[in-house]
């Protein structure tokens, strides 16, 4: 119990998103609700996001201007983009999957080489296409400012980030997924627009908005199956509540798809994958 409320209150801390925070432990960690767990679950959350704001101020993690409500006519294109959406965290979760156990096939190789191996191409990256790699969090709020980029770079740091953050994450080193996530889901949201643009459709400024803002917590969906936190999660972070409906749509799209695809929530495969380790650890030393 006092490592889930730990990991609601680190979440809520790390994006300033309190209720984000202790939805993840109820709809992932625990995958239950009962009182002793909302207790301190909350209690855990308010703590620490007190003692946060005290030290760090209370500001949402992206300043993103009020945005109308997208109207009704264009839920059918947030429904295809769920569909997209899920396709991509299906793909994000097989590369995360599959370069963790390639990174653990180079046995001769120690740990901290492999580190310093992947580290050395993100660097090169860095100097090369800054914006193409590392937390994304900049990335983020220029496009949500409504910057223009050129539609081969927009795909260039897409097929990146996309790849970036799995080999990143298969280093083994302390680090996360969630900060990559929204990044990738920002520019998913924006490749779509220019896709859509280019079909001759118009899409004005509050739906492109909401497209970004349905990105991240489409991705978060299809990639963790927690659409719940994501879209709090992703609410939060920006201070807006305006584009629900249509996160939520495309959050059910994306979960459709990864569930259709069978695609395992990928800390649950990540988990099973700690305990197999684990447990031939055991085997090797008996």
């Amino acid at each position: 119990m006092l490592q889930s409320c730990l990991a609601g209150a680190g979440l809520a801390v790390a994006f300033n998103a309190p209720i984000g925070g202790a939805v993840f432990v109820f709809e992932e960690i625990a995958h239950k609700i009962r009182i002793r767990y909302l207790i301190w679950t909350i209690a855990a959350v308010a703590a620490a996001i007190s003692c946060s704001r005290v030290i760090l101020g209370n500001h949402p993690d992206f300043a993103v201007q009020k945005v109308a409500e997208p109207s009704i006519a264009t839920l059918p294109l947030f429904v295809v983009f769920g569909i997209v959406i899920g396709l991509i965290g299906v793909g994000y979760n097989a590369l995360i999957v599959r370069l963790m156990s390639a990174v653990r096939g180079f046995h001769r190789l120690p740990a901290v080489a492999k580190g310093a191996l992947i580290g050395a191409l993100i660097g090169v990256c860095l100097v090369y296409l800054p914006d193409a790699v590392g937390g994304g969090d900049a990335v983020t709020q220029r496009m949500l400012d409504g910057q223009q980029i050129a539609f081969w770079t927009l795909t260039l740091y897409l097929a990146l980030r996309f790849c970036s953050g799995p080999l990143s994450y298969a280093a083994g080193t302390p680090g996360g997924l969630f900060a990559p996530m929204l990044a990738l889901g920002t520019l998913s949201g924006v490749f779509f627009t220019r896709l859509v643009e280019f079909a001759g459709v118009s899409v004005d400024t509050d739906t492109r908005i909401a497209l970004m803002m349905a990105g991240m917590a489409g991705l978060f969906a299809a990639v963790v199956r927690a659409p719940f936190t994501g879209i709090v999660l992703v609410m939060e972070m920006c201070a807006l509540t305006s584009v629900s409906i249509s996160m939520l749509t495309t959050a059910l799209g994306a979960v459709i798809v990864a569930a259709a695809l069978r695609s395992a929530p990928v800390y649950d495969t990540l988990r099973e994958q700690m305990l197999a380790q684990e447990q031939a650890r055991r085997l090797a030393k008996d």
